[in-house]
């Protein structure tokens, strides 16, 4: 089948083969079967089905049969390109073996990069350069292989002499050409073993298949398995061109794309049974459903019951919504997570990577700007641009999770501003200039600028632009806080968990959704619930927000310095869109104030106290403002007594501030503070060296 163009061919054109009469007769018997089936199958009252689509879109041999005789002077039959479509079940890229070549094959996966559109002769016309005899209607082999021309002329002419090596030129004004494209083919994330790379593979695609998918696109392939011949360059730039003998490369000639429109991916929770169906309306009408999620969220981890919360709502989603102007408002939600290290924030980074139906994990310092968004790469063989998707266009209709978000460099933090909240991505590089869906959820997690969360410093921990910060629906502060009973419990949660692994992999606690049933349950609510906020819930969303904005002014105006996580109309959406996704998890059409309660609950324990966290209310026990005049009375008289370089014994100066009548802890507190700061350094035998910023 590796000439589907051809029907006289069904074996690959990259080997020599000869056929024998046999099978020249079946296929002759079998084309002839076909064509009787589609000129006289019917249906009742003479409906000839399969012609009468044929004489828009059939075999050509076919269409110019059936439209036999045709008035003089018509046009003749145009090219027919049949496109196939399967219902069989799809293998995986790393599942192809070398006897697939020539045959058909179906296989999932994301398209990340795309040429442009070129030309591919199918029949050339060449001359000869000496006799000027002329070869036309030469018939090019289909796929990514080409033509050879002949080193020889054959043309025998009396009293000329022969003609020289390599003679024939191609004439390009007498050369049929149709439009191609290449694209580049990656395997599904849930199908990379751990620790491996991602394995490619090249398509190619042509004439109405051109343009099909961009990248970022989940699709299914249907194509035929062929080879070509591997080349190398040899010397400097602009040597020549060496075929590697006996080397080749597999590619697939595409004969069918189906495009996921959702981007959900091909997995098996894509597909949901009439019992699993039942079983979600039953889930949809449970009252304790969002608890539920919640407890079914990362539950090897302890607490932290406000974050799963946040993060269910993230993985629903809420409701994207396209303007009569054309403008659309994304309704992915973006998550994240600050504070001090050791608080899980990483594991339910990784947890979230398992349970999305489409997600992707990349670490902050190991990220660029290009990697998270797109890049316009050349190709080395054709060495024409092409462009390649990055993290969040692989993801988009899913989540990207970012571990480490604060060890980003400040431009490649810059770059996804406009991934996060348009979701697109714009390229203008190398002559190629377009735009590319990003319509993905971020869930980011980073430490503060100290390490560990400093309670004296305030909104000095948070070291990001409130360009960035405004478009995260939810930011909360992680704290590794100290308390006797939490740790007695979390100690026992962990030892538990230690000592009973097995039991705990192989079946869920009471009450939590088991995982494959959640990831399914997910994917069902994001494809079947769009819901919107009702009339009610509305009104009451208006007046909190006016509310909140006045209170938020009036702290600003206290305490002289503007929030660094600014309370704008995007803030307002955010709640909006943890409406829709609180009603989308009980697969209700509308958003009730119920939802919004709920929404505005979540907003006020993540982002609006992360903005008033320039008060130093609740710094380890000093929660008082006389408590926090005193912390800022040492620090001060700290940096007084002692110049920069000195170094001072620090038994010595708790001695002295005590004789002044501070508490021993305030003092370990304030020293502790600074040291984490980078103000005071440890040096031998306790002794500290105060330095300035």
């Amino acid at each position: 089948m590796e000439g589907f163009d051809d029907p006289g061919i069904f074996f690959s054109d990259n080997f020599s083969i000869s056929e024998s009469n046999d099978t020249q007769t079946n296929l002759q018997f079998s084309k002839k079967k076909f064509m009787e089936f589609i000129r006289q199958f019917h249906e009742g009252n003479f409906n000839y089905k399969y012609r009468d689509i044929l004489k828009q879109e059939a075999a050509k041999d076919l269409a110019d049969e059936l439209t036999a005789p045709r008035p003089e002077g018509e046009e003749k039959v145009e090219d027919i390109q049949v496109l196939l479509s399967s219902d069989a079940h799809p293998s995986s890229l790393r599942g192809i073996k070398p006897d697939a070549v020539s045959k058909l094959i179906k296989i999932p996966g994301i398209i990340i990069s795309a040429s442009g559109i070129r030309a591919k002769a199918t029949k050339i016309a060449i001359q000869c350069r000496s006799c000027r005899s002329m070869q036309s209607n030469i018939s090019i082999k289909p796929g990514l292989e080409g033509y050879v021309l002949p080193r020889k002329c054959t043309t025998e002419q009396a009293g000329r002499p022969k003609c020289p090596l390599d003679p024939f030129f191609i004439m390009p004004d007498k050369c049929h050409c149709v439009d191609f494209q290449v694209l580049k083919l990656q395997e599904l994330p849930d199908q990379i073993p751990q620790g491996e790379m991602p394995r490619h593979l090249q398509l190619y695609c042509d004439r109405y298949l051109c343009d099909r998918v961009v990248p970022g696109n989940r699709v299914l392939i249907l194509g035929i398995y062929s080879i070509k011949k591997v080349t190398k360059t040899t010397g400097n730039r602009g040597g020549k061109d060496k075929a590697l003998i006996g080397v080749r490369a597999p590619y697939i000639r595409v004969i069918g794309i189906s495009v996921d429109g959702e981007n959900t991916g091909n997995g098996s929770h894509s597909c949901v049974t009439n019992e699993e169906e039942d079983l979600f309306r039953r889930f949809a009408s449970d009252s304790n459903l969002y608890e539920r999620i919640a407890r079914s969220i990362a539950p090897s981890i302890f607490g932290a019951l406000d974050i799963k919360k946040a993060i269910a709502c993230l993985l629903f989603g809420g409701s994207r919504k396209k303007m009569p102007d054309g403008l659309c408002r994304r309704g992915d939600i973006n998550i994240l997570m600050l504070g001090d290290p050791g608080t899980a924030k990483s594991q339910l980074l990784k947890f979230v990577e398992r349970i999305a139906p489409v997600a992707i994990y990349t670490s902050g310092k190991g990220s660029s700007a290009a990697g998270l968004t797109a890049s316009v790469l050349r190709d080395p063989i054709t060495r024409n641009f092409v462009m390649e998707g990055g993290a969040m266009v692989l993801a988009d209709g899913g989540v990207v999770c970012i571990d480490e978000f604060d060890k980003m460099k400040e431009d490649d933090r810059v770059a996804i501003h406009e991934a996060m909240e348009q979701q697109t991505i714009s390229i203008a590089k190398a002559g190629i200039t377009t735009t590319l869906n990003t319509r993905c959820s971020v869930l980011a997690a980073a430490n503060s600028i100290f390490g560990r969360w400093d309670d004296i410093k305030g909104e000095e921990n948070i070291d990001f632009m409130p360009t960035i910060l405004s478009r995260f629906d939810m930011i909360f502060i992680v704290k590794d806080e100290h308390e006797l009973n939490k740790d007695v419990t979390l100690a026992k949660h962990v030892m538990n968990i230690h000592c009973n692994a097995t039991q705990v992999t192989e079946q869920s606690a009471e009450g939590e959704l088991p995982l494959h049933i959640l990831k399914k349950y997910i994917h069902y609510c994001r494809t079947q619930c769009g819901p919107r906020l009702s009339k009610e819930a509305g009104e009451k969303l208006k007046n909190r927000y006016v509310v909140m904005r006045a209170s938020t002014r009036e702290h600003e105006k206290d305490t002289e310095k503007r929030l660094s996580i600014p309370i704008t109309v995007r803030q307002l959406e955010a709640i909006i869109r943890i409406s829709e996704s609180l009603a989308k998890m009980q697969l209700q059409s509308f958003a009730t104030e119920i939802h919004v309660n709920e929404a505005l609950r979540l907003f006020q324990v993540s982002t609006l106290d992360a903005a008033m966290s320039g008060s130093l209310a609740g710094a380890e026990g000093f929660t008082s403002d006389e408590d926090h005049e005193m912390l800022s009375r040492i620090e001060k008289q700290l940096k007084r007594r002692f110049p920069i370089g000195n170094q001072v014994s620090e038994q010595n100066i708790v001695k002295d501030f005590v004789k002044q009548a501070y508490p021993e802890r305030a003092i370990y507190k304030v020293i502790h503070t600074m040291i984490r700061r980078g103000e005071l350094q440890h040096r031998m035998q306790r002794k500290m060296l105060y330095r300035l910023h």
